[in-house]
């Protein structure tokens, strides 16, 4: 588990996955394109990692920057479980990719 690409892969099944749900409840288009998106930009930034191609962890790492801006200022504002899980979701990422990007620099 201790695997970047596998973490990124955990993470962007969590945020399609979240995405799909949100749409099948709701009926919510942004749910679903946003959760895609990110999962999308997760599971790319996955494969990079586990082929040791470039920017790998630049695209997880930007899955993270647009996860949490997106569900910070939502879960501030509403204080409410699932904007709160998603932040949870981003400040992961945020701390992981980022200090991997920031190591190999």
């Amino acid at each position: 588990m201790d695997d970047p690409s596998t973490q990124a892969f955990l993470l962007a099944a969590l945020t399609a996955g979240g995405g799909i749900t949100g749409f099948v409840r709701t009926r919510s288009i942004p749910s679903i394109a946003a959760g895609i998106t990110v999962g999308a930009l997760y599971g790319l930034g996955g494969l990079r990692i586990r082929n040791r191609q470039a920017y790998g962890l630049e695209f997880a790492l930007a899955a993270s920057v647009l996860l949490a801006g997106s569900s910070f200022p939502r879960a501030v504002k509403t204080m409410k479980p699932l904007p709160i899980g998603l932040s949870v979701v981003a400040a992961f990422g945020l701390y992981r990719f980022g200090m991997l990007w920031r190591a190999q620099v």
